[in-house]
């Protein structure tokens, strides 16, 4: 991939100016990060979109800081937030964390002569005192804070904007001055974020600090895809499950994930079948996060049970040997991560025993349901035995 590219697939602004920095990369090797707080278990397809394009810095030589936000996401990002965040423990960021790094290996590569660096934002932020703090503080106004669109929208339907929300700009604005990077790439609903830190690097050090923000992917409906939403597509899930969440993309939404999602040609989508273009764009993107293989077997498990209408071979079974209720049936057998996710599902419907939908939470089954088929969402299978 070329500079020009680079600096344009799927680039929403860059700032001060996209010449300057072209320049800059074209004279040495920057230094860049994107940072990710922990506040789930498991990225996602939106961070997918800025992870990729830290992995096209680094094949053109430059290096790349992952940064997990160990102390941001006790806070919370405020960002597009009409309440508080809940606050995180630390064991509750660490756990979500503990596999970030696994989940984008596919993609940014951590070893090697230029590997990628992880680091963590408590080993600073939390070494800060009030001194410190307050130091900081006084590069900023409360009117620069006010600015924030979601901030007014909050005032004006009378809702509370704690003090820490105020100092979470101070904060990642902060990781830039630490890690002394040249650049910052993330979502363009981060930029007043980045500009923070744009803004201390040039009060603190004299130094030009470039923003580089990409587009969001979004739904039909103009949503930002992601969990807050609750129609993420997580770099956890399996193969068979990131294939099937694409392939339930609408149609109009290709255009955006081909260019923000794959290096297939930006006019891909033209003059094809929309059901073929969706299948590529579909093992494009889990190909990425799973390798060819999984993505190749996940193409045929779609093929053979959604277009050819057979059921997976496979099918994980569970032995029924007593009555029992269907939410306690699915989560003993592991085919779902909670209860509460199971809930859900029931209430989108997306929960089917022989092809009739359930929605009965209380619903219960007994051996006389051997032989039958859950199908739970698009991808999973259960048989009673």
């Amino acid at each position: 991939m070329d500079i020009d590219t680079l600096l344009t697939r799927g680039v929403s602004e860059i700032l001060p100016d996209k010449k300057k920095l072209a320049s800059l990369l074209n004279k040495k090797r920057i230094t860049l990060y994107q940072g990710f707080d922990p506040t789930a278990d498991s990225l996602h397809i939106g961070h997918f979109i800025g992870i990729r394009k830290l992995a096209q810095f680094q094949k053109l030589g430059h290096k790349v800081i992952f940064l997990i936000g160990d102390f941001t996401g006790m806070v919370g990002d405020p960002t597009d937030k009409s309440a508080a965040r809940v606050k995180l423990t630390p064991a509750q960021i660490k756990n979500n964390y503990k596999k970030y790094k696994k989940q984008v290996e596919h993609i940014i590569d951590f070893e090697g002569p230029n590997k990628a660096i992880v680091r963590y934002n408590s080993q600073w932020l939390s070494k800060l005192n009030f001194s410190d703090i307050l130091e900081l503080s006084s590069n900023f106004t409360v009117q620069q804070m006010l600015e924030r669109d979601f901030f007014a929208k909050r005032i004006v339907e009378k809702k509370p904007i704690y003090l820490h929300e105020f100092l979470y700009p101070l904060m990642q604005g902060y990781d830039s001055i630490v890690m002394d990077v040249d650049l910052e790439v993330g979502g363009n609903d981060q930029l007043f974020n980045m500009m923070a830190g744009r803004h201390l690097m040039k009060n603190l050090k004299n130094k030009e600090k470039f923003v580089l923000t990409m587009k969001l992917l979004t739904d039909k409906k103009g949503q930002k895809m992601g969990k807050t939403t609750g129609n993420a597509i997580f770099l956890s899930d399996t193969a068979n499950d990131i294939f099937g969440k694409v392939m339930s993309m609408s149609d109009d939404s290709m255009p955006s994930a081909i260019e923000l999602l794959t290096d297939l040609p930006l006019n891909f989508y033209e003059n094809r079948n929309p059901l073929e273009t969706k299948k590529k764009v579909a093992f494009e993107i889990t190909s990425q996060v799973h390798g060819i293989n999984q993505a190749e077997a996940a193409q045929k498990f779609f093929e053979e049970t959604f277009q050819k209408g057979n059921l997976p071979e496979n099918v994980p079974s569970f032995t029924i040997n007593s009555d029992i209720n269907l939410i306690d049936l699915i989560d003993q057998s592991g085919i779902v991560q909670s209860k509460s996710q199971i809930k859900r599902l029931l209430a989108e419907g997306a929960i089917s025993i022989d092809g009739n939908k359930i929605n009965d939470t209380a619903l219960m089954l007994s051996t006389k349901d051997k032989g039958k088929i859950i199908k739970i969402g698009k991808t999973r299978f259960l048989k009673l035995i």
